[in-house]
């Protein structure tokens, strides 16, 4: 989901992200929307999403002309990644200039005037946007189905599952540019102290929460994302996924929720609370609420996004020294590792925009080797190149960077431009089980309701 600090260090990375999680109308578009929790439809399947075989050619110049940018800050300290990017692009592409737009922060702030700015004819060439945002923008004409001019061959460079996230028909509207996604963090000290290996089962964490929570060295088992918003709804999609449980059919027309999985999925995350594995105000709990008491040494499990390792190791943390990092856990009898939920930026094309041809460059090669490399080793940021996140220099940053390539991702159920009251639907289901208004079976069908009656127009 979006960060309210760092990736890597305190404060180094997005505020753009945990203020996703608003939902505004759009008016120019009628698009209103649900920001990533650092997102998507679809499963983990291949790279190559709903990329067509043939492509077409783009207007414009790919070599030639200036084009403009619009991207919010990648960091908020430190030299300014958007701006090493540019340099080296206008090097690689000396008849390309890149003119650079800063967006907004607030990214429903971002998106609105993006839909305004857009809807009216005019806006930025090429823009940096939420992995949700590709069936609200396709389905409103904001954004060039960018799979009609790029290859195959261009879309398999992507790590599995994210451009079936930016599918949107068939047609693939967004470029991944850079990733987020759930990791389980842990103390090494206690699980050393307790002989106990790094749980790859959520059977497992359960039963090492209850061990050293009973020897009093921490107040918490597990802690995670449960209040009413956009961040109970990431969470709830890895556990769906676990339970091998689906949000939407394959064509977006109708909810598949409520089914076997997703009682499995629901009553699990109710048992962490009143098990008393999670806090009894999980149903309150964001990111600031679960990071804050991962830091301060009450919990021994965390849910949390990339920049999370980071904020563990900053001045003022009582774990400094003493966290790991690992893939989502999965429940038992399921290959492992469990499911990590997408978030992230994508670049997305103006189907306005005069030069086609040049923006499709300078996404390229912003998707491409070099800058996917700069991201990852000079910002810590998760590059979305498969080759890159693999590589031995990407993987020896730091023990986030280490672990990406083992993970398996699951995008939330947002190809259909109705994401918002489905996920809406979702989290509202998650918190009320977890605030103990509501039991699971119960949540499940009235949300499946809700998203049928969404899908059909009703909402």
């Amino acid at each position: 989901m979006m960060r309210a600090q760092g990736n890597g260090q305190a404060m180094h990375g997005h505020p753009l992200r945990l203020r996703q999680v608003a939902v505004v109308a759009v008016a120019a578009a009628s698009v209103i929307g649900l920001s990533a929790c650092s997102s998507g439809g679809g499963g983990s399947g291949g790279g190559s999403g709903g990329a067509s075989a043939k492509s077409t050619t783009a207007p414009g110049n790919a070599e030639k002309g200036a084009i403009t940018w619009w991207a919010s800050p990648i960091t908020t300290s430190g030299t300014d990644p958007r701006t090493v990017l540019i340099s080296a692009f206008e090097k690689a592409h000396p008849g390309i200039t890149v003119k650079l737009e800063s967006a907004p922060n607030d990214t429903d702030t971002n998106r609105a005037t993006l839909t305004t700015q857009i809807s009216g004819g005019g806006g930025p060439d090429v823009y940096m946007g939420d992995v949700i945002w590709p069936a609200q923008f396709g389905a409103h004409q904001l954004a060039a189905p960018l799979s009609q001019y790029l290859p195959q061959s261009y879309w398999s460079t992507f790590a599995s599952g994210l451009v079936g996230g930016a599918t949107y028909k068939g047609q693939v509207y967004g470029a991944p540019f850079f990733e987020d996604q759930g990791f389980l963090y842990y103390r090494k000290d206690l699980l050393n102290k307790y002989n106990l290996p790094v749980p790859t089962t959520w059977e497992e964490v359960t039963a090492d929460a209850k061990k050293v929570q009973a020897g009093g060295d921490v107040k918490y088992g597990y802690v995670f994302q449960g209040a009413d918003y956009e961040g109970a709804t990431c969470d709830f999609m890895e556990f769906l996924a676990d339970a091998g449980g689906t949000v939407l059919n394959s064509d977006q027309t109708k909810s598949t929720l409520d089914s076997a999985a997703a009682d499995k999925a629901m009553t699990f995350e109710q048992s962490l609370v009143t098990g008393g594995i999670a806090p009894k105000a999980s149903s309150t709990f964001q990111e600031t609420q679960a990071m804050n008491a991962f830091s301060g040494g009450d919990a021994l499990f965390l849910r949390n996004w990339d920049y999370a390792y980071g904020q563990s190791q900053s001045s003022g943390s009582k774990v400094i020294g003493k966290v790991g990092v690992a893939p989502m856990p999965t429940f038992q009898g399921q290959p492992t590792p469990g499911y990590s939920n997408i978030g992230g930026w994508n670049l997305y094309v103006n189907p306005h925009s005069k030069n086609i041809a040049a923006d499709l460059t300078f996404i390229q090669w912003m998707t491409g080797s070099d800058a996917q490399t700069t991201l990852a080793t000079q910002f810590s940021e998760i590059p979305t190149n498969a080759t890159v996140r693999s590589s031995a220099d990407v993987k020896g940053k730091n023990p986030v960077l280490a672990i990406v390539s083992q993970t398996k991702l699951v995008p939330r159920p947002a190809q259909t431009p109705d994401y918002p009251q489905v996920s809406k639907a979702i989290y509202t289901a998650v918190n009320g089980v977890l605030a103990g208004s509501a039991q699971p079976k119960q949540a499940i069908s009235s949300a499946s309701t809700q998203i049928d009656s969404a899908l059909s127009g009703g909402l």
